[in-house]
């Protein structure tokens, strides 16, 4: 009898001193692979939605872990507490690869060697592999007490994904933070005189002017609905085109009253008429493509397209007369890494000052540019983000690429108006409140005549929708919140 319990005890012993070689030799090797590749280690932790913002942080502490737990597995005297944290990192791991797999647009990879060839199911499965050999080793164990150790599992479990969800949550909540700047509130610089409920979110901006908001519609591109600056008044008014039967793909509305334009960079086509009667009449048609576009006036348009060379970002001015005439400039935008993506922004005019302004998406900065496309200036955000932080990935079933959900928006969407130029910021400065961004829209205010920073304001969300885009006209600012189109007074004591 004595001799079956010694047996059944070196069978046990054996055992679990062979799950925790296991783990050892995984451990050890993991580590190996991350250090020896330790740049691109680093590089895909910054890619990793749950990770990006503590990636130089995680980079040294994981295979650190990874070779203190392995190193202790060795000793029998604290194989046991070593058993309990290899169960714990390996629970963290999976948590990591399921809010992956479930949570993210971007799937990155994070794994060096051989597991680098596994997929991130076959990975999870693996995982919940050595989760099941970590809790049988311990199980098992010679001095009992199985309750307790299943209860401390499930407490283990709970904590290990725990931290993991922790991480995540605020690895989003610093991506939107930059405490190197801080910004300078003005009490009250807006305040809201009138609303309308437009029942759908798809409207858009496609102009101001003679006293009434002209708002086109992505779900009906042809649809014309203009509303009086009191707003008492709306009129619904389908436009006419004497080309109906193009493949449009992308139909924007511009009008600067009494001109209005019907655009479609993709076909390409410009189409001009008046407000009067709504039929636009074909001006353009395959000479110039363009992604973007600004009214400026009667016969100019700035636009924004792609060098049939390099197709990079180029800016651009159409006149429209009696001949097409495109001006096209190369030199305004700087590359800094594909030409595409971080290049791209807001085109808007300044009727004031006369100037083309585009303020780039994902850096701190904006150009002010003459209507000869020469350069007056580059400006600078109080954001401290210089240098694009985007990530593009590849979407083999399109055959296109896209923006990974790790990229730092730094400008939202501008409007212009006197000396002013007002950007939507969606990152915090040093001492704002974590939960502002949930119920305001913050609208960073630049002074163009010198080139400064004046002051921000928030832009509170309207019946719990944040602004999706505005413009300002004669000391008004109009936003479009949800389904809402929202008209704000300017306090003169700030906008001068």
């Amino acid at each position: 009898m004595n001799s079956r319990k010694i047996l059944y005890g070196l069978g046990i012993e054996g055992l679990i001193k062979s799950i925790a070689y296991v783990f050892a030799l995984l451990f050890i090797y993991a580590a190996t692979s991350k250090l020896l590749d330790f740049e691109t280690f680093t590089v895909q932790l910054a890619q990793s939605p749950l990770l990006s913002a503590y990636a130089g942080i995680v980079a040294w502490l994981v295979p650190g872990i990874e070779i203190l737990i392995a190193g202790i597995l060795v000793f029998p005297r604290f194989r046991n507490l070593a058993l309990y944290a290899a169960f714990t990192l390996m629970v963290m791991f999976t948590a990591y690869i399921y809010i992956i797999l479930n949570f993210s647009d971007f799937i990155p990879c994070s794994c060096g060697g051989v597991l680098e060839k596994l997929s991130w199911t076959e990975h999870l499965i693996f995982n919940v592999v050595f989760i099941v050999l970590g809790a049988v080793a311990i199980l098992v164990s010679t001095n009992g007490y199985w309750k307790k150790k299943l209860i401390l599992l499930a407490s283990l479990c709970v904590l290990g994904i725990g931290i993991v969800t922790l991480l995540f949550v605020f690895s989003e909540k610093k991506m939107q933070r930059n405490n190197a700047f801080q910004r300078r509130y003005m009490p009250h610089p807006i305040e809201i005189v009138h609303s309308l409920d437009l029942e759908y979110s798809s409207y858009y901006f496609a102009g101001i002017g003679n006293g009434n908001v002209y708002l086109g519609n992505t779900t009906a591109p042809l649809l014309m609905t203009v509303i009086d600056s009191s707003f008492t008044v709306a009129t619904a008014t389908m436009i006419q085109l004497d080309q109906m039967d193009l493949p449009y793909r992308a139909v924007q509305i511009r009008v600067v009253p009494p001109t209005f334009y019907v655009v479609d960079g993709t076909v390409p086509i410009i189409l001009q008429g008046t407000t009067a009667n709504w039929l636009a009449k074909t001006k353009m048609e395959g000479d110039y493509y363009f992604n973007h576009i600004y009214a400026i006036d009667s016969s100019t348009i700035a636009v924004k397209s792609h060098s049939s060379e390099t197709m990079e970002n180029i800016i651009g001015i159409i006149e429209i007369g009696s001949h097409i005439k495109g001006n096209f400039s190369d030199k305004l935008l700087e590359k800094q890494i594909d030409g595409i993506f971080d290049t791209d922004g807001k085109l808007i005019y300044n009727d004031s000052l006369r100037r083309i302004i585009h303020t780039y998406t994902f850096r701190n900065e904006y150009l002010i540019i003459d209507e000869d496309l020469g350069l007056d200036f580059r400006g600078k955000t109080i954001d401290t983000v210089s240098t694009a932080q985007v990530h593009i990935e590849e979407d083999i079933s399109r055959n296109q690429k896209k923006l990974g959900s790790n990229t730092v928006l730094i400008n939202n969407s501008t409007a212009t108006a006197g000396k002013y130029l007002f950007i939507n910021s969606p990152r915090l400065g040093k001492l704002e409140p974590d939960d502002m961004l949930d119920e305001a829209s913050i609208i960073d205010v630049y002074d163009l005549t010198d080139q400064s920073y004046s002051f921000s304001f928030y832009l509170y969300s309207y019946k719990r929708s944040k602004v999706r885009e505005f413009r300002i006209s004669n000391g008004i600012l109009y936003a479009l919140q949800g389904n809402y189109l929202v008209a704000y007074s300017m306090n003169t004591k700030f906008f001068k």
